[in-house]
């Protein structure tokens, strides 16, 4: 009897000990509850913080860059998008444009998710064998983030996205089927129409050069899952909203080295903006159709290229910072 009740006080330690451990931060997701989201550590990290956040939906943690000001005021919160090549070390938008120093000046939280190239931040239908996960970011951005960025960083609510390439589709895609989370939205270089075919191929091929397969993401080609994620079918959501979308025409412009450059990346760069152009293009002339006040920005000149997103970024700021009440 003394035995047995040793062994039992003893487990009863070990499961008191275990529920303590959960409740510390940084503590392994395994030991925690892996059906809540939550931020598991935070980091200094080039002026900005680096979370790393439990996602119940893809299994595993994922990191996010969150700048903000300082003080407890409620703010808004920017959401800005990669595109296809989305780094591990952090977010093109900062080591390629002015997002810092643009958002240090407002009362702005910003949010920017790292890593994971060619997911164009959407849910997957399965383990995709080719990259080896099973993606799930429009659970992650929409539902799971969200409360834990306006909780431990004091937002308001009021959100807008923005992305460039795959971002600036998934950005559109994501305020056209969460229309209650976002009152703005911007896209840079994109081609919303993804269902129409050509531009299937397009983003199958895409999905492809990071080794993974578009059917594991939409479905085959046809399948309903393409109108359903294509914002160009699914704009009238889109009403209400600030939008901002922007394209060059594939021309190379003062950001191309003609003679530096490497020729592929020259030329991959020229096509893919023209078929941005002719993308923004339709998408512009679907929201006049329905009457839904828009800005778009077709440049003269410039191929698919961060320095064109930074100038436009720029150019755009204002236009966000408006969306979310900070003008």
């Amino acid at each position: 009897m003394r035995r047995r009740r040793t062994l039992t006080g003893a487990l009863a330690a070990v499961g008191a000990s275990l529920v303590a451990l959960a409740l510390i931060p940084g503590v392994p997701s395994a030991i925690a509850d892996e059906d809540t989201a939550r931020i598991v550590s935070k980091t200094a990290f080039d002026g900005r913080e680096r979370l790393k956040v439990w996602s119940p939906s893809m299994g595993r943690e994922i990191t996010v860059d969150v700048q903000h000001p300082a003080g407890d005021t409620k703010r808004p919160t920017l959401y800005m998008l990669d595109g296809a090549e989305a780094h591990d070390e952090e977010s093109g938008w900062y080591a390629m444009t002015d997002l810092q120093k643009l958002a240090a000046g407002e009362k702005l939280n910003v949010v920017t998710p790292v890593g994971d190239p060619h997911s164009y931040y959407t849910d997957w239908r399965t383990v995709d064998p080719g990259v080896g996960k099973k993606y799930m970011y429009e659970t992650f951005l929409t539902g799971e983030l969200p409360p834990l960025i306006d909780e431990e960083f004091d937002g308001n609510g009021r959100n807008a996205i923005a992305g460039a390439s795959m971002g600036g589709v998934a950005a559109l895609t994501l305020a056209s089927r969460r229309p209650e989370l976002y009152s703005g939205v911007a896209g840079y270089s994109d081609c919303a129409n993804v269902s129409s075919p050509q531009n299937q191929l397009l983003t199958r091929w895409d999905v492809s050069r990071g080794g993974g397969n578009a059917t594991n993401m939409w479905g085959p080609p046809g399948d309903p899952e393409w109108k359903a994620h294509d914002p160009y079918v699914n704009a009238e959501k889109l009403r209400g909203k600030t939008i901002y979308m922007s394209s060059g025409n594939g021309l190379p412009g003062r950001y191309n080295n003609l003679l530096s450059d490497p020729i592929d990346e020259t030329v991959q760069g020229m096509i893919g903006e023209f078929g941005s152009w002719t993308c923004t293009g339709q998408m512009s002339n679907r929201l006049a159709q329905l009457e839904i006040p828009y800005t778009t920005n077709l440049r003269p000149s410039g191929t698919h290229k961060w320095g064109y997103w930074k100038d436009e970024l720029q150019v755009s700021w204002p236009i966000l910072m408006r969306s979310v009440g900070l003008r």
